[in-house]
């Protein structure tokens, strides 16, 4: 696809995305339409990680869930006592007006995300250097740990729970908001990566999933790489959990903001489907994974469960690539790498020289 075609795409894309919460019959939706770019978040700043760079991490979910509680614990502090909040339960009588609402919930998601770049560098840079399923593994502790220490945090509401903040009435319908806080949320996420991917830095991390030693042999820095890509991803894991935290008024810490066994497994589970390694791999994976749930959810209660196993079986038996990769293999000159010609030539002339 040239210049124009590709432009022409994301036009179209755009127009659809910003007018889809004024179509009539799919008001009732929207916040299942939220939910949808909650999980192409996800899967986006998963294959940071495990797409680009090769490091199968299950411990992303820590990041999400800080975010979440940061931004919770921001918005009660900055305007209540923890007793007096825990009275009203984050009630009517705990309702913020739309200023105290934007700027505390604006700088809650802002500390969440520099505090989860901070852990992220720390456990980066002592974990990192392990490789395989033994970084895996460590990873998927993390995540268990994270879920266990929160539940004994009395000032988080330990195991019962922390409700947040509800949203003022003067932005409306609740699913429309946080439609358009998600979706702004996800395009500067896939634009920023799209930037560092097209970069040096994105060669660098491509190189130590390609051949780790090698990358080290001639002079990478491979644990720094590594620590900053974490960071990247821990960055805007944090966004996304502070508002979704938000979006779904309860904090339960194992069952939303440490939700491995969900949300940490999920996000992995997209990329791959959509084929991790690739830009828009997840945001595919992400799409098809949630509207089959909704349709798993809807038609096959009961063995809602069953049947994504199925699908996930089929995909990885059919399609081990993801759908970006099967549909680069079927049709390599309209979803292959496009390479510029006359830079082919140049190279094809330097290696023939003697």
């Amino acid at each position: 696809m040239n210049g124009a075609g590709k432009t022409a795409w994301y036009l179209l894309l755009a127009v659809a995305a910003l007018t889809l919460p004024t179509v009539p019959f799919l008001q009732p939706y929207l916040t299942q339409f939220a939910f949808l770019w909650v999980m192409i978040l996800l899967a986006l700043t998963w294959d940071i990680m495990g797409g680009q760079m090769g490091y199968n991490s299950f411990g992303n979910i820590v990041y999400f869930g800080v975010g979440m509680y940061t931004t919770a614990v921001v918005q009660r502090d900055l305007f209540f006592s923890v007793e007096e909040y825990a009275e009203v339960a984050g009630g009517v009588d705990a309702a913020l007006n739309p200023l105290e609402f934007i700027s505390s919930l604006a700088l809650g998601m802002g500390l969440g995300a520099v505090l989860s770049v901070l852990i992220a560098a720390i456990l980066g840079s002592g974990i990192l250097g392990l490789r395989g399923h033994y970084f895996a593994i460590c990873t998927l502790g993390l995540g268990i740990a994270a879920g266990e220490i929160a539940s004994g945090m009395d000032y988080i509401g330990a195991g019962s729970g922390l409700v947040t903040s509800l949203l003022p009435d003067a932005f409306g319908e609740r699913g429309r908001f946080f439609y358009y806080l998600f979706l702004v949320l996800a395009v500067i996420t896939f634009l920023v990566l799209r930037r560092v991917y097209d970069s040096r830095f994105g060669l660098a991390i491509n190189a130590i999933r390609d051949d780790e030693d090698k990358a080290e042999a001639l002079g990478l820095h491979t644990t720094r790489y590594k620590t900053t890509a974490w960071c990247i991803s821990a960055f805007f894991l944090a966004l996304t959990g502070g508002a979704f935290g938000n979006m779904v008024i309860f904090i339960d810490p194992t069952d939303v903001a440490f939700a491995g066994p969900t949300f940490g497994v999920w996000m992995v589970l997209m990329a791959i489907l959509g084929g991790k390694g690739t830009l828009w791999g997840p945001v595919i994976g992400a799409t098809i994974f949630h509207v089959m749930q909704e349709v798993f959810w809807t038609f096959l209660f009961g063995w809602q469960r069953v049947a994504l196993g199925l699908l996930i079986v089929i995909v990885v038996v059919f399609f081990p690539e993801g759908v970006v990769g099967w549909l680069r293999e079927r049709w390599p000159h309209r979803f292959g790498e496009v390479v510029d010609e006359d830079a082919r030539r140049l190279q094809v002339s330097l290696d023939s020289e003697p």
